[in-house]
């Protein structure tokens, strides 16, 4: 049986990915019908939760408060953290934080906690109020796509198009269609486990600068954000932005929010998201492989000459 035994951590990834025990079944595909069993070991991407920590006000007056919990794949966690702030709007720029280190107990088997505390500046403007009214009604069923697409507008959030560079360095189709294997091949914990998300980082010539995986979406995203903050690189206005899976509406406000003219999804956009990159001016592509993907928006970016490689 394979109930009732932990995880055991292995490999030099060791605190993103686990062996258990799994029985597998094996059919007869003329039969239709099981042919065997076996007794094996599968490798898992590893799950838990990080909380983000924030200490925030001017000298003499700085107050500490739990600012969310996300699910996620451990490594890169103050990049998660800072991308996060990113996205959120909280953060613009390296300099807005002070300094970032764990806190907590650390878990079995790891060599950090689950908690980051993040240190902002004491001249950075931060309404936690305002912070916990935008978690809830985003958070919230009832919310309309109307509501959703405001709320990110009076975030302060401005059309990429409004300080875009590349919008004159359109990229081609045929670097676009290239855009989802290169990705693929450089994701090493999904060739292990298929558990992971990706977000990659690509120049506007097709370069890949940067990717991260994650067991969800909006963190692997998170975590390119914030290496690239962390990095100094923000806003992202010569850069293209792929993900291996749809593209959501949090997707899409992460990628604006960060300053990037150009997303490429695998997958499918949502409805919210089309209309969120279409309010500021994002190009969104979606169903991108090698032979085919379609724009949703943004056409303006994308040019039909031929890649010479």
């Amino acid at each position: 049986m394979t109930g009732g035994k932990p995880l055991q951590i292995i490999g030099e990834k060791s605190e993103r990915q686990a062996e258990t025990p799994v029985i597998r079944y094996l059919f007869d595909a003329e039969k239709n019908m099981p042919s065997s069993t076996e007794l094996l070991q599968d490798v898992v991407a590893i799950e838990e939760p990080m909380e983000i920590r924030v200490v925030f006000g001017p000298v003499g007056q700085r107050e500490s408060t739990s600012l969310s919990i996300t699910m996620r794949t451990p490594g890169d966690d103050f990049e998660l953290a800072a991308g996060f702030l990113v996205s959120e709007g909280i953060v613009k720029e390296t300099g807005a934080i002070r300094s970032m280190k764990f806190c907590g107990p650390v878990p079995e088997q790891r060599t950090t906690s689950n908690i980051v505390k993040v240190e902002l500046a004491a001249d950075l403007p931060f309404d936690l109020e305002k912070l916990q009214r935008h978690f809830y009604t985003t958070s919230s069923c009832g919310i309309c796509g109307k509501a959703s697409l405001d709320a990110v507008q009076n975030d302060g959030m401005v059309s990429v198009a409004s300080s875009d560079s590349s919008i004159d360095q359109r990229l081609s189709a045929d670097r676009i269609r290239q855009l989802p294997e290169r990705l693929r091949s450089a994701q090493p914990l999904f060739a292990t486990t298929g558990g992971l998300h990706a977000s990659g980082l690509f120049e506007m010539s097709g370069d890949l600068l940067l990717v991260r995986e994650d067991v969800g979406r909006h963190n692997a995203l998170d975590k390119v954000v914030g290496r690239m903050l962390l990095d100094g690189h923000l806003p992202l206005q010569q850069h293209v932005l792929v993900v291996s899976g749809r593209a959501s509406f949090e997707l899409v406000q992460k990628a604006i929010a960060a300053g990037i003219p150009m997303l490429v999804a695998v997958g499918a956009p949502s409805s919210l998201a089309v209309d969120l990159a279409k309010r500021f001016d994002l190009t969104l592509i979606g169903f991108a492989s090698q032979r085919r993907f379609n724009i949703y928006c943004g056409a303006q970016r994308v040019s039909d000459e031929i890649s010479a490689e």
